[in-house]
């Protein structure tokens, strides 16, 4: 059956992989959402026609007006335009695969109208857990998850027998290119060495949240939300090869894992087309090209935006907030050069532990206002 699908995050890697996905199940896009990449979202609009597009970037959106004047379609821009096509009345899925804090408000949006919604944006979750969880089931919609790893537990559970069935979560992680550094090995990494995957094709601030393993303790964060599950019944396992793309264990200690090749178009795929499956463009996997799969413990001392993110939950609250926003600008500075791969870490822990202790979390303008304090906190550290 042919649907209709809101995408959000087109031209980055997740979106760009969705629309092959689209194009092989021969569904209509009705809106296009992206920051400010115009030459390929004009390139994407001239293929799948949507109706509505949105564009983050002001300058960019008056661009791709002139751009696609030839077009039926509306763009309209900002904030207000990415929730605009979150909401989109004539798609029947939202895919959100924007990166950062800007994935919330149009989170809200997609749910508060109904849709279905299928979610690649793990800072939702992680900065506003609560209240879109809250939001998910008063609207009673249904949230899939397309991160490889929660798409992998979400699949494991499909034969469960209940929740008190399932004792813990295992959340497997690649290690990315530093696994096995020290931290005086890993003093003078550079950006052009921390985005070397040894995976996965991801963007650019995702592939250093591999890098730290900032991206493991967001999971964590999100899989808590996602599942139910107390944060000390998931634990995470390296699996360097990234076949098995997570497990779960039941009371009776046997395991259940997913198993696949590296290609994030399975986890898109079953997201958009659950609960059915289909065939895709993805290479079957095969065992015995890999040999043998390995498994080691997750060096929590060197990597240590792992450690803040498990001691942000525990806390609760705003400090998942708090963690995310240092993150995502230590990030971005150190992109930049302007500071080191070992303070990205130290950023974050300190911004998670300086963000006050608040009783419950009521509204979005408390999580901006936590993510806003990190951001300056991590601008004022690193003198910029």
């Amino acid at each position: 059956m042919k649907k209709t699908l809101a995408l959000l995050g087109s031209t980055g890697s997740i979106g760009k992989q969705a629309l092959d996905v689209v194009r092989g199940l021969g569904w209509s896009v009705q809106a296009l959402a992206a920051h400010s990449n115009i030459q390929e979202l004009e390139n994407q609009i001239r293929e799948f026609k949507p109706q509505l597009v949105a564009v983050f970037d002001l300058e960019a959106a008056k661009t791709l007006r002139i751009a696609v004047a030839d077009m039926d379609v509306k763009v309209v821009q900002g904030m207000s335009g990415l929730c605009e096509v979150a909401a989109c009345e004539s798609a029947e899925l939202v895919l959100n695969s924007v990166v950062g804090m800007v994935g919330l408000q149009p989170t809200l949006a997609a749910i508060q109208s109904g849709k279905k919604l299928a979610l690649a944006n793990k800072e939702t979750l992680v900065a506003g857990g609560k209240l879109v969880m809250d939001a998910a089931k008063r609207n009673k919609v249904p949230i899939f998850p397309v991160d490889s790893e929660h798409s992998a537990i979400f699949q494991c559970l499909q034969g469960s027998p209940g929740e008190k069935a399932v004792k813990r979560l295992i959340l497997t992680a690649s290690g990315g290119p530093f696994f096995g550094r020290n931290r005086k090995e890993l003093s003078e990494v550079t950006p052009e060495q921390a985005l070397k995957h040894p995976n996965w094709q991801m963007g650019a601030k995702i592939t250093i949240d591999s890098a730290t393993m900032m991206n493991k303790g967001l999971e964590i964060i999100e899989a808590s939300w996602l599942f139910a599950m107390p944060a000390e019944r998931i634990d995470v396992v390296v699996h360097r090869e990234s076949v098995i793309h997570s497990m779960i264990e039941y009371v009776d200690h046997s395991v259940i894992a997913q198993m696949g090749v590296p290609d994030m178009r399975i986890p898109i795929q079953y997201a958009l087309t659950y609960p059915e499956r289909f065939r895709s463009p993805v290479s079957p996997l095969s065992l015995t090209d890999y040999g043998k799969l390995t498994f080691f413990e997750p060096d929590t001392d060197t990597f240590v935006c792992m450690k803040a993110c498990k001691k942000a939950i525990a806390r609760g609250g705003l400090a998942p907030a708090a963690a995310n926003g240092a993150n995502e600008m230590a990030v971005r500075l150190f992109l930049e050069g302007r500071i080191s791969f070992l303070e990205i870490g130290e950023y974050v822990m300190e911004a998670m532990e300086r963000q006050p202790d608040v009783q419950e979390v009521v509204s979005v303008e408390q999580i901006l206002d936590a993510d806003r304090a990190a951001r300056d906190f991590v601008r004022r550290a690193a003198g910029c």
